[in-house]
């Protein structure tokens, strides 16, 4: 397969980074005989000439440990033995500036080179002030993996009962809700609302003017009046099926009132105008709701390959994580996150992909990173401790994040709940539980802001039970059922409480109540899988070899 190379550079304060432009090598007479691949590359000043003893590291997003090498006298570099994965790399030099940065997939037993710039003192590579970074940014966007089908969540078995699992299809739904509404991706603002009467007015005598037509459904459609935008927008591209902005204003409202046959028909009646990246992220928005994950997929794809958008690149990833391609979400996702570094949402939902795929401590990394990003905002902290909850270890920055947390945002419910449940992790392994009073303290605040939340009752109840104090912990599980009669642990704690007390009859009827809502539980779990079909996997370079996603979240 031939090469093709793009250099990009943008200025990064803090590090001395570097990456990109690769050349994608399906065969090489070089390959690693173990099975493993291989990144080689050059560093070079931006003149071309070879940059040598400039540091390179390489970090595989999986894989903990880093590594690093020196460029020889010509300024190459080689690294070789590589697991199959996603890559950064990043190049440093005392006497050189900053440059670009760009993540690197590789394939089993592939064979990549990269190319690097370093730029001298005083040289600027800033895009021009006019330009958009992402416009001013023509990174690579091609992936070595390549969708092939779907399957039934059914074939991959055997995970009903894992926390873990469930753990991580919650954090994709979580990461899916981040997505923006596509009538918040239009380009045109709402024009003002003082304009109706006028526009409406006009229309009387001019019931054939396109652009009274549009701008008065336009308006309806940005206020949310969605049934009263659609006939006025049918009317103006009836007049002039040749505007795009209408007819692209018309999908958006079809789909906004369930009408997705309409709009993926009235996208198509579109497709002759040019190609947009927005009515591909539409459709794949559409495809996605009508039941044709495969489909969405090659429009998220096509949409980013259009226009990298950081929304695009959230979008596609997003898609590929519910379906189960966690390594090719992981790909897409750190691609975006090199990209848009400054995006929450990105680092969120890597985090997240990083969780499924059982790389725990990467996983918190990347939400530590995102929560750092804008530590007001409450979302990256959820997701932490929701990977917290479900781990089987504390997790890497975990305790001092959700500490930030609560000291920001002290009358915050969930912040005081997500606290204390990072502390009862460590307290529970050193064997300090019984004695945590800071936790209690916690919880009990957490229930006081927000009387309703019913795992703080549990976890208040285990903690008493860890004192031995089974008539609280009995009074806590109860109040647990209160606020959610269907809550699993809470039968099951509730049961045991009983029985060290003495009250046989009431634990055996917890006991039942919990094997009841057990199977429910698992019931409702697999319904909602069977409804989500996995993505298959085919890598580009080994088209021979069909791969089946491999779920590898938590064995």
């Amino acid at each position: 397969m031939s090469g093709y190379r793009q250099t990009v550079r943008i200025p990064i304060a803090s590090l001395l980074l570097v990456v990109l432009s690769f050349t994608a090598q399906a065969q090489s007479p070089k390959q690693d005989d173990s099975g493993n691949g291989t990144i080689e590359g050059s560093v070079r000043d931006r003149d071309g000439n070879p940059v040598s003893q400039a540091y390179v590291g390489l970090e595989n997003t999986v894989q903990a440990k880093p590594r690093e090498t020196r460029t020889d006298a010509n300024g190459n570099f080689l690294f070789t033995s590589l697991p199959a994965g996603v890559y950064v790399l990043r190049a440093r030099k005392p006497s050189a500036t900053e440059s670009a940065a760009e993540s690197v997939s590789l394939s089993f037993s592939a064979r990549k080179r990269v190319d690097l710039v370093l730029l001298s003192p005083g040289a600027s590579n800033s895009p021009p002030a006019s330009q958009p970074l992402a416009q001013a940014m023509p990174l690579d966007n091609q992936t070595d993996f390549e969708v092939a089908g779907v399957k039934d969540w059914t074939a991959a078995g055997g995970h009903g009962s894992d926390a873990g699992l469930r753990a991580s299809e919650t954090l994709a739904r979580d990461a899916r809700a981040m997505e923006n509404p596509a009538s918040s991706r239009s380009r045109n603002p709402p024009l003002s609302s003082a304009s109706e009467q006028n526009l409406r007015a006009a229309l009387v005598s001019r019931t054939e003017d396109f652009d009274l037509n549009h701008q008065l459904g336009e308006l309806y459609l940005r206020s949310g009046r969605i049934r009263e935008a659609i006939p006025l927008l049918e009317a103006a591209f009836r007049i002039n099926p040749s505007n795009y902005t209408n007819g692209y204003d018309l999908a958006l409202a079809y789909q906004a009132v369930g009408n997705l046959g309409a709009a993926h028909d009235q996208l198509g009646k579109l497709s002759g105008l040019g190609e947009h990246a927005e009515l591909d992220h539409l459709l794949g928005d559409i495809d996605e709701q009508l039941g044709d994950p495969l489909a969405a997929v090659r429009e998220y794809e096509r949409a980013t390959q259009m226009d990298p958008s950081e929304t695009n690149y959230f979008s596609w990833a997003v898609e590929l994580l519910i379906h189960r391609a966690i390594e090719p979400a992981i790909e897409v996702f750190t691609k975006g996150s090199v990209r848009y570094p400054s995006s929450e949402r990105m680092l969120a939902g890597l985090g997240a992909a990083l969780y499924a795929s059982g790389s725990y401590d990467k996983a918190a990394e990347r939400l530590c990173a995102a929560s750092d990003l804008n530590p007001r905002d409450p979302a990256p902290y959820l997701f932490l401790a929701k990977m917290e909850q479900a781990a089987p270890q504390p997790l890497t920055c975990a305790e001092e994040k959700l500490a930030r947390f609560v000291h920001d945002q002290p009358e915050n419910a969930e912040a005081n709940y997500s606290y204390a449940v990072a502390l009862r992790k460590r307290e529970q392994g050193a064997g300090k539980l019984a004695a945590a009073g800071d936790i209690e303290s916690l919880l009990e605040k957490a229930i006081a802001l927000d009387p309703h939340l019913a795992d703080a009752y549990v976890e208040l109840g285990a903690l008493y039970s860890a004192r031995r104090d089974f008539e609280r912990a009995i009074a806590a599980y109860q109040k647990a059922l209160e606020q959610n009669a269907n809550l699993t642990e809470a039968h099951f704690r509730l049961g045991q409480a009983y029985k060290r007390v003495g009250e046989g009859e009431k634990a055996q009827v917890e006991f039942q109540a919990y094997e009841r809502s057990r199977k429910s539980e698992a019931a409702r779990i697999d319904e909602r899988r069977r409804e989500v079909r996995q993505f298959v996997i085919v890598l580009k370079q080994q088209p021979e070899r069909p791969t089946p996603l491999s779920d590898k979240s938590n064995n």
